[in-house]
């Protein structure tokens, strides 16, 4: 591996991400989160956007005087006012950098800015220029990169390096792009910038990514394929509207797959959990139970086939480990669509060893019981088994051959169904 192949992790959660309808902070509750994400071991942790309120520069400022080992990151627009906030929140900062964006598409110039092109031009340079005496890091930004003109987006690139830009972002601000055209953006504007340069690059290419169309980390990890060295992310993807890429898709992504993806990080995957179960305690707002990584559902099995693998080898059906990213163990659910092999499995973890006869009365009544409720808890198999009674050492009272378990009884299902 060389230098070249190690990816810059840019946390945007406690800015873009905070930004999602409903996810706002308070200050202690984003120095908490930024504290972890120093734990997670993010390279850049974009804090907030000081210009837009007091409690934003209050925040970046926090962020930067607790954060010492990673960079602290402030973002504002290519006006003096915003920069010069941004690095007055970023004093104490140990490793400070000014994120300056500009929109660059003629939708944005027309309606938005109602800017000309050569208007921009100009402000990338200027702004660039300023934020150098405030910060020795800059990165810009080149806002709704994916729909500007290519010829253009370049040329404003080149006007914020020449001032002294070192990172250089192509945000996919709307989630437009698809991951073979993003791609394509990526090495055009990197072989402009960096295609004459050797050893170390002019400047670093940085991606940015919203989930609108579902490919925020896809459209990322094609642009890490063309070139680009820091990608842009939230933990549970939140963020504008859809979401961004989520931090914990594109890691693991590159950790699983590293032999098509050979690319390293500072990231402590086993952080994953915490760091995800961490903000969503704090903004009130839980994953789906499906997301990828750290959802609910990610390692757990109900299918019948697939708890019979799992119960053998996770490696069946698992592609990495939930220990790994620091989520709980728990990768049975019992449910409507589970085998014997799980049912046995969970009794004996309760302390009941069920005969092979046992076992079948016991799946019965458990379907049964399965059909009406989405999850069987641990309580429901407990109250089956106390339904026909149990002596101390476990075994059944009655002579399970002569007299199995038969249907059980509607009005022990009405009270199980209606408990939990």
């Amino acid at each position: 591996m060389t230098d070249n192949e190690r990816i810059t992790i840019f946390d945007t959660t406690l800015r873009d991400g905070e930004q999602s309808p409903g996810c706002s902070m308070n200050l202690d509750e984003k120095v908490r989160l930024a504290r972890q994400l120093e734990a997670l071991g993010v390279d850049v942790i974009e804090a907030g956007f000081p210009i837009a309120s007091e409690g934003d520069f209050a925040a970046v400022k926090a962020v930067a005087a607790v954060c010492r080992s990673v960079t602290v990151a402030a973002l504002c627009r290519t006006t003096e006012q915003d920069i010069v906030r941004a690095g007055e929140a970023l004093e104490q900062a140990a490793h400070p950098r000014i994120h300056t964006f500009v929109a660059t598409s003629d939708i944005h110039l027309e309606h938005k800015l109602r800017k000309t092109r050569d208007e921009v031009l100009e402000m990338a340079g200027r702004s660039v220029r300023l934020a150098r005496s405030y910060a020795d890091e800059v990165e810009f930004s080149a806002e709704d990169a994916t729909r500007s003109d290519r010829d253009f987006l370049c040329e404003v690139i080149a006007a914020a390096v020449s001032e002294g830009a070192s990172i250089i972002n192509i945000p996919d601000t709307v989630g437009y792009t698809t991951p073979a055209e993003y791609a394509e953006l990526i090495r055009t504007v990197n072989e402009r910038i960096n295609g004459d340069a050797e050893g170390t690059p002019v400047a670093t290419i940085s991606v940015h990514c919203h989930n609108d169309l579902g490919l925020a980390v896809a459209n990322s990890l094609a642009a890490v394929e063309a070139g680009a060295r820091q990608v842009e992310c939230t933990i549970n993807g939140i963020g504008e509207r859809a979401g961004n890429a989520a931090l914990e898709e594109i890691i693991m992504t590159m950790h699983v797959r590293a032999d098509r993806l050979p690319y390293t990080n500072r990231v402590r995957t086993a952080e994953i959990g915490p760091t995800s179960r961490l903000l969503s305690e704090i903004i009130g707002c839980a994953v789906q139970p499906n997301k990828a990584i750290v959802g609910r559902n990610a390692f757990a099995h109900e299918a019948g086939i697939h708890q019979h693998g799992v119960i053998n080898n996770p490696l069946c059906y698992e592609i990495m480990t939930p220990e790994s990213v620091g989520m709980p163990v728990d990768r049975i659910v019992l449910g409507k669509h589970s085998g014997r092999h799980a049912l046995s499995k969970r009794y004996a973890a309760l302390g009941y060893s069920l005969s092979t006869i046992e076992l079948d009365a016991a799946y019965h009544c458990f379907t049964r019981l399965a059909d009406r409720k989405k999850r069987i808890y641990d309580q429901d198999l407990l109250a089956l088994i106390s339904e026909w009674g149990r002596e101390r050492d476990g075994t059944l009272n009655h002579n399970a051959s002569e007299q199995p378990w038969s249907d059980l009884p509607s009005c022990i299902e009405e009270e199980l169904i209606s408990r939990y």
